[in-house]
């Protein structure tokens, strides 16, 4: 069927460019744990959550403009394309212009907010200072990977990923035990696979989209009408994501409560759990290229063939997590990790990981379909209500209930972000998108 082609001519680059996000993570993860400290491990957990709560917060920019961008391509709108490319990349820029002037102080606070033993705490900020030199890298990247997707071009993202993950696996082992770097070599690599795979982005760019590019007038792209879209687009996106960013953050912090040995456990099963995100997100990715096209055309029998499918193939790959992490989490954990205590420890909370898939595909899906669609002040509300139950219920069942409290709150929030979106779409009304 055209439209199953469609949706896998999208779905397929981005899950393959996801993919390699959670599987770099497991290799950071993998060289942590032979460092033969749990504080290593757990320091590796608090930096790369404190830039998920910085760079997730950034990640408006490449949702906003990716159904933007997708809006005016299905519209034919040309000219307004490359202004999308424009007001992203700029807005990209100065982002990453306020992380580095103000990297000491958002440092030691998102540190020092993070927790965890002095040990973990010391090699955490070696690792925060080094890697916070790729913000102009990483931010501009987000902004250039929406535009690619509004643009229906996945694979120009999946070229990217597999090029930075290259560079960033071979550095890290070279800086790590070629160089006896420890963990600052983990956080160095990352700043050299950014900067590659943005010179590979800008090159493509150059190469493929030069028409696009001979339409780009700067001062028509940042004139008040345009920004201000832009802008109202990004707020709620802003506040949807500091919701998401705020509840994961939170979660790696709480886990360091329970002391190193969970913090650690913790920290592997959501290695688990960011392997399936990152692979559903790519038909969420698809979600939003076609949504946003078929919005731009008011093509409403196109938009609902393509949410009917998108389901579908969501389903699916929930389905397949659930086997794969109900028969195999242990030898996947011990790919990336040694430690037997550790490993023992997670076993207590695997069955959390295991019900993730089957209750977070839709949410997925859905946050697809309505960034694409720009219906982004639902996003935004479904994103409150979701996030104020979770702290609700860590903060009334931790003292009986313990890590379990944390899995139980953090399940609940993923849920009723699908189902509170379902209901407020008129369960995914084509007419309800295109109004």
């Amino acid at each position: 069927m055209k439209t199953n082609r469609e949706i896998l001519r999208l779905a397929i680059p981005n899950v393959i460019s996801n993919i390699t996000i959670p599987l770099l993570g497991m290799v950071d993860m993998a060289v942590a744990g032979r460092l033969g400290s749990e504080a290593t491990i757990g320091a590796l957990a608090v930096g790369t959550s404190t830039f998920n709560f910085i760079y997730w917060n950034c990640a408006f920019i490449r949702m906003g403009t990716s159904g933007l961008t997708a809006q005016a391509f299905g519209a034919r709108r040309h000219q307004e394309c490359a202004g999308s490319l424009v007001r992203g990349v700029v807005v990209a820029l100065l982002l990453a212009l306020l992380l580095l002037i103000f990297r000491q102080p958002i440092g030691h606070l998102a540190l020092t907010l993070m927790g965890g033993s002095s040990e973990v705490q010391a090699m955490a900020s070696e690792y925060f200072f080094a890697r916070i030199w790729a913000a102009p890298a990483s931010v501009s990247l987000f902004a250039l990977q929406g535009w690619f997707i509004g643009m229906q071009d996945s694979r120009t993202p999946m070229y990217t990923a597999l090029l930075s993950n290259v560079i960033n696996i071979a550095t890290c082992l070279w800086f790590v035990f070629g160089l006896g770097m420890g963990i600052r070599g983990i956080a160095l690599s990352t700043v050299a696979a950014q900067y590659g795979g943005l010179i590979f982005s800008l090159a493509i760019l150059a190469l493929r989209y030069r028409e696009v590019l001979r339409k780009v007038d700067l001062r028509a792209s940042l004139k008040r009408e345009p920004m201000r879209r832009f802008f109202s687009v990004n707020k709620d996106i802003f506040i949807r994501s500091l919701c998401v960013v705020s509840v994961y953050t939170f979660f790696t912090a709480a886990s360091s409560r329970f002391g190193d040995l969970t913090l650690a456990a913790n920290a592997l099963l959501m290695q688990l759990f960011t392997l399936y995100s990152y692979m559903s997100d790519g038909f969420a990715y698809a979600a939003e290229s076609l949504t946003g096209r078929f919005v731009g055309e008011r093509n409403r029998p196109a938009l609902a063939s393509s949410i009917k499918w998108l389901a579908v193939w969501s389903l699916g790959i929930a389905l397949l997590f659930v086997a794969v992490f109900f028969f195999g989490w242990d030898v996947i954990m011990q790919l990336f990790n040694s430690t037997e205590a550790i490993i023992a420890e997670a076993k207590e909370y695997i069955i959390w990981v295991v019900a993730v898939p089957l209750l977070g595909f839709l949410p997925f899906l859905i946050d697809g379909i309505m960034l694409g669609a720009t219906r982004t002040r639902v996003l935004r509300n479904t994103l409150l209500i979701s996030t104020a139950i979770f702290y609700a219920l860590f903060y009334t069942l931790v003292g009986p209930m313990g890590n379990n409290a944390l899995w139980l709150a953090f399940v609940v929030f993923i849920f009723l972000r699908g189902a509170i979106l379902y209901f407020a779409t008129d369960r995914l009304s084509a007419d309800k998108l295109i109004e």
